[in-house]
């Protein structure tokens, strides 16, 4: 599978329409852009969203961002991503994540405990799910949603690779480290793409808000040196910049190649708009020139 050096992780073809999303999705296929990655988490159900988006698209690849293993039993996960490499062509890739507790606990009624134990039970199920449905041409890869170095080092023995999300640059170097050399690194990005400080940090500081309420991203970042006092919804300047990348096209092209240095193959850039609810295919349109190019 080949996802390119830049792809585009994105919540925003939740809030449209089934056509819209087909559309833009299209759109960033067209652009160049190696792959498109869509999340679960109060929207649509990530693996029959990216047989839509698949089904409009004829190079990129489509891939879970990542598909919460509290959702769906192994053998129905295994099932899925069977069909849609078979009938993509190889174009899906499988993301699976332990999510967060306050969304398992709180919104699914499930417990969250053992989040490590869990992946590796669930992945064992996984491999030895029985079906009669044809092949794939390639067995299809996934990639775990990993930030911790345990978690890291099972996606690298388990899986295609890891994908790492709000997190920066000097994750990127850590993991890659735990990873070790073959498996895939890839990582996500959040940027505004404007040189007013102001917006800029205003729009990465409501990004950051729910995050800043998640234990799994807070110890990742405490791990990397922050401390509570950095932690918080009124984040500083220092945290903000870290994060999330903001300027011109050069400043988030720089971001980019700062995580490839650091060892990543792949970085999906999140573009945040002060309207939550915009699809950003401007910002989409200006970015692509330079971040393909460089």
């Amino acid at each position: 599978m080949d996802v390119g050096r830049l792809g585009i992780w994105t919540a925003q073809l939740d809030l449209q329409p089934a056509a819209r999303a087909r559309e833009a999705a299209a759109e960033l296929d067209e652009l160049g852009f190696g792959a498109l990655w869509v999340p679960e988490a109060v929207g649509r159900e990530p693996i029959s969203h990216a047989a839509v988006l698949l089904d409009a698209t004829e190079r990129l690849v489509v891939a879970s961002g990542v598909a919460n293993i509290f959702n769906r039993v192994p053998g129905v996960a295994a099932a899925a991503q069977r069909l849609l490499a078979d009938d993509s062509g190889g174009r899906f890739l499988l993301g699976l994540g332990v999510s967060h507790a306050p969304i398992v606990e709180g919104m699914l009624g499930q417990a969250w405990d053992r989040p490590l134990a869990r992946m590796r039970d669930y992945l064992d199920a996984m491999d030895d799910a029985f079906t009669v449905s044809p092949a794939p041409a390639e067995d299809p890869p996934r990639v775990l949603a990993a930030l911790g170095p345990k978690m890291l080092r099972l996606a690298a023995s388990r899986a295609w690779g890891a994908l790492t999300y709000f997190a920066p640059v000097d994750h990127t170097a850590a993991a890659r480290r735990h990873l070790g050399d073959g498996p895939m690194l890839l990582v996500e990005q959040a940027v505004v793409l404007t040189s007013d400080a102001d917006v800029a940090r205003a729009a990465a500081r409501k990004h950051m808000a729910v995050y800043l309420t998640l234990p799994n991203y807070v110890n990742n970042l405490r791990r990397l040196g922050w401390g509570d006092d950095d932690l918080t919804p009124e984040a500083g300047d220092a945290l903000v910049d870290a994060l999330v990348a903001w300027g011109d096209v050069d400043a988030i092209v720089a971001r980019v190649a700062a995580h490839h240095e650091a060892g990543a193959d792949h970085v999906c850039i999140q573009v945040l708009d002060p309207d939550v609810t915009a699809l950003p295919l401007d910002q989409w349109r200006a970015l692509a020139p330079a971040l393909l190019a460089y």
